[in-house]
């Protein structure tokens, strides 16, 4: 997940292209930012935002996002714009580690370690 500063399709063109891959396949809403994503993955697919695709084509999406917010506003709060993408993160490492196994402290290790590394870009 990452904090948008915009919904304008160009913010939405910088962040494709930087996180993912050409050979992508994407599932997304009919958001009006996305009408340049074909030009940088392979295969989108767009489905309109109803009951219905809530309940299949976009569903762990939606629980992802829900129970973001939903652990944001039970145990934090109130939070500022400047540290909403720290408390992103560690949601995202929360929800991501179960499927770490006997890699976990591993996994830990690489990403408080990368967080201190200079930017290499």
């Amino acid at each position: 997940m990452k904090v948008y500063d915009s919904f304008m399709a160009e913010a939405n063109d910088d962040i494709i292209t930087a996180i993912i891959g050409e050979n992508a396949v994407v599932t997304i809403d009919k958001n009006t930012s996305y009408v340049n994503i074909s030009n940088y993955v392979e295969v989108n697919v767009t489905e309109k935002s109803t009951k219905e695709t809530t309940k299949n084509a976009l569903k762990w999406a939606y629980i992802a996002i829900c129970n973001a917010k939903r652990s944001f506003l039970g145990i934090y709060h109130k939070i500022k714009a400047k540290y909403l993408q720290a408390y992103l993160d560690e949601f995202n490492c929360k929800l991501n580690r179960r499927y770490f196994g006997e890699n976990l402290f591993q996994r830990h290790v690489i990403a408080v370690s990368s967080s201190y590394l200079p930017s290499c870009g």
